[in-house]
């Protein structure tokens, strides 16, 4: 069994309909205890799927902290999840 599962763009060039597929196939596959890093710009779904984000710009961790608490953030809701 693999120690960590690496993700890069897992949704890029997809249909919507095959993006939340993706991300449920991520949400079952770290429930079954993988620890999975992932590169995404689509920071709505992976915010839902991740204990912890670390949010670039320009390549520089811009905010970092527990996903939970950063999807409630107005700063990264406006700049990053588009609300």
């Amino acid at each position: 069994h693999p120690k960590l599962i690496l993700l890069d763009e897992p949704s890029m060039g997809l249909a919507p309909v095959m993006v939340l597929r993706v991300f449920d196939l991520i949400r079952r596959v770290r429930e079954e205890g993988y620890t999975i890093l992932v590169v995404e710009q689509n920071v709505r779904q992976v915010l839902k799927l991740v204990d912890r984000a670390y949010l670039l710009e320009v390549g520089r961790i811009k905010v970092e902290g527990r996903a939970a608490e950063l999807s409630e953030q107005d700063f990264v809701r406006k700049a990053y999840v588009g609300l």
